[in-house]
């Protein structure tokens, strides 16, 4: 514990801007593990730093060093957890792309365990301006790895040259995200199905094409 501990000593505090390997990658997997059962169990206002140290079977030090506070787990995790995601369908048809991304938002907003750690993240966001950085972040770099998609569709001819690919995959994942975070109400396929309608509907009518 004490070795791992000097290990990462030296680390900046600023989360997200190191990517160490061999044993502190292994301490921050451990770490980041850790936030993310704390997250899904408590919830972000819950989150203590040496419950994750515990937790992560790590010293104290290492925790509050590296990430400084809990504000800064969070902020690594949303990193790491847009690092880890999947990349993005290519099934041959805009339709089909926008299906299988609609379905993985879905069945991570479904899943209890993550759904409960975006939750948690959404509400961190809400009060503080680095969680909301972090999270727009993330979403950032999920929209970039699924943009392909809408631009093959555009070469393919199934929606307009110009079409803005971001949009468009905002108006897919949106009407998922309202019923998760707003309504709280339930989020079957058919849900995701009509978002996937509705949305490649507008982008073949030009509603997504950039001014």
């Amino acid at each position: 514990m004490e070795q791992e501990t000097r290990l990462t000593e030296s680390l900046p505090a600023t989360p997200g801007t190191v990517r160490p390997g061999g044993r502190t990658a292994k301490v921050r997997r451990a770490v980041l593990d850790a936030t993310l059962d704390a997250l899904a169990d408590t919830g972000f206002h819950a989150l203590n730093m040496d419950r994750i140290a515990a937790g992560a079977g790590v010293g104290k030090t290492t925790v509050y060093r590296r990430w400084g506070s809990p504000v800064g787990l969070v902020t690594d995790l949303l990193h790491d957890m847009a690092e880890q995601s999947l990349p993005a369908s290519d099934t041959g048809s805009l339709a089909g792309d926008l299906r299988a991304n609609a379905e993985l938002v879905r069945a991570t907003l479904v899943d209890p365990r993550m759904g409960a750690v975006f939750r948690a993240v959404i509400a961190a966001a809400a009060c503080d301006e680095e969680c909301a950085r972090a999270l727009a972040d993330f979403y950032r770099t999920r929209l970039a790895e699924w943009a392909p998609v809408v631009s093959r569709g555009a070469e393919r001819g199934e929606v307009p040259a110009g079409t803005d690919p971001v949009e468009v995959l905002r108006a897919v994942s949106a009407p998922l995200y309202y019923r998760f975070a707003v309504t709280r109400e339930e989020l079957g396929g058919d849900v995701a199905e009509r978002a996937v309608t509705a949305a490649l509907a507008a982008a073949r009518d030009g509603v997504f094409v950039r001014p």
